[in-house]
């Protein structure tokens, strides 16, 4: 592989390809670049933000953004062009041929030809999928893994404790994020944050060729059989699911009668509170890790960036739905009248961190343990610690929502 600039570079500017100067200032700086002629980096583009420590660039790739970051060992376009638009890739990340805009991607996180990954997608540490997977507003936490030929938009995954034990989402699934009313009101949760930032829940298995009609809620251990499409949740632990076929029916369809609002509401504010504790386990155990290696600030940034805008985007969603209701019973006219306040409440934690969990993690980031070694290593107290701090946060956010609704506070917890 000769990663040389070529003979062409002697012609004029005018006739070489756009981002010349930076595909020249990458190879410098020791950046890969085969054919460096099929290569297109935007004027936007930071050369700063570009490590020279093992990273690829294959032809036909497209590096567009300012706040685009590609860290050491970063590999792009293996398989196919990538085309990139303000991403952030922490080290080792793979992508091999597709599309992406405004995610973030953790250490080692990968994915296959013909990805197609949209705004407020957070891939944590080896997660990642196979050829034409689509994300969206997507939150994978370690080692989750997501077949081919997938639509995983709207939702968060967790569970498993490393490679070969790890949450999967089979081929050829689709969760289905839109309604026949136009609303997107449907974040699903396959696992939770609390327990699966700790890397030691057993793992959910989503077989292929099946669905989930979200929001639903699937515990950790649940396997599903491939086939299945979910229309509710799993709330026991180490459970299998067979679902069969629908029985055919015809009857009148009233797209905004929402008959369910309550709980379609505590799912979406059950989402929001997880996302704060996500937030906060970021902000208070994370961050330390980032600082230990390069560029890894400007991923932590990223990180926070793409929490604010799931934030935003499930907040929109609720206000958009508030919007709509016909307002013919008391809880619809409630939840109208207080969605700006329920969602101020977001973004924010009364809960303190725990001080021993938080100054035993930052210890090891400071000794330059990776991430995932260090919260593998951690005994069952600190475990136990962490979680009932982070399962604080979330019902904190969750009590103070829903204090303001009623008809959503009389709900079972489950």
């Amino acid at each position: 592989m000769s990663d040389s600039v070529p003979a062409e570079a002697s012609l004029p500017d005018e006739l070489m390809p756009r981002g010349w100067a930076r595909v020249r200032a990458l190879i410098a700086k020791g950046v890969q670049i085969p054919n460096p002629l099929a290569v297109d980096i935007g004027d936007d583009v930071a050369v700063e933000r570009i490590s020279g420590d093992g990273v690829v660039i294959h032809p036909g790739c497209r590096i567009h953004g300012a706040k685009t970051v590609l860290s050491a060992g970063v590999v792009l376009g293996q398989e196919g062009p990538v085309t990139l638009q303000d991403c952030r890739l922490g080290p080792n990340v793979a992508l091999k041929g597709g599309y992406a805009a405004k995610a973030v991607f953790l250490d080692g996180a990968n994915l296959g030809l013909g990805h197609h990954v949209r705004e407020g997608c957070l891939l944590e540490e080896e997660s990642g999928g196979a050829h034409c997977v689509g994300l969206k507003q997507t939150i994978l936490l370690p080692f989750v893994t997501l077949g081919s030929l997938i639509n995983f938009c709207d939702a968060l995954m967790a569970g498993g404790t490393s490679r070969r034990d790890h949450s999967e989402v089979g081929s050829s699934y689709i969760h289905f994020n839109f309604t026949p009313s136009g609303d997107k009101t449907t974040p699903s949760m396959f696992g939770d944050v609390p327990r699966g930032v700790m890397l030691r829940e057993r793992p959910i298995f989503l077989g292929g060729q099946g669905g989930a009609v979200g929001p639903v809620r699937v515990a950790y251990g649940a396997v599903v059989a491939a086939g299945s499409i979910l229309r509710s949740d799993i709330p026991q632990e180490n459970s299998l699911t067979v679902v069969g076929g629908m029985t055919s029916m015809s009857q009148p369809f009233e797209p905004e009668g929402y008959r369910g609002l309550n709980i379609l509401v505590a799912k979406n504010l059950h989402y929001l509170a997880n996302l704060d504790a996500l937030e906060q386990w970021y902000r208070h155990v994370r961050q330390p890790f980032f600082a230990a290696v390069p560029l890894g600030d400007l991923v932590y940034e990223g990180a926070l960036e793409m929490l604010a805008a799931a934030r935003a985007e499930r907040l929109a969603r609720l206000r958009a739905l508030a919007a709509k209701l016909p307002g013919e019973n008391a809880a619809q006219v409630t939840f109208a009248a207080q969605v700006e306040a329920v969602g101020a409440g977001f973004g924010t934690s009364s809960v303190p961190p725990d001080p021993v969990l938080v100054d035993r993690l930052s210890g090891e980031a400071r000794r330059g343990v990776p991430y995932l070694s260090a919260v593998q290593a951690l005994d069952a107290a600190d475990v136990a610690r962490g979680t009932a701090w982070l399962a604080a946060v979330v019902e904190d956010r969750y009590a103070a929502a829903t204090a303001l609704l009623p008809a959503v506070a009389r709900l079972p917890r489950r």
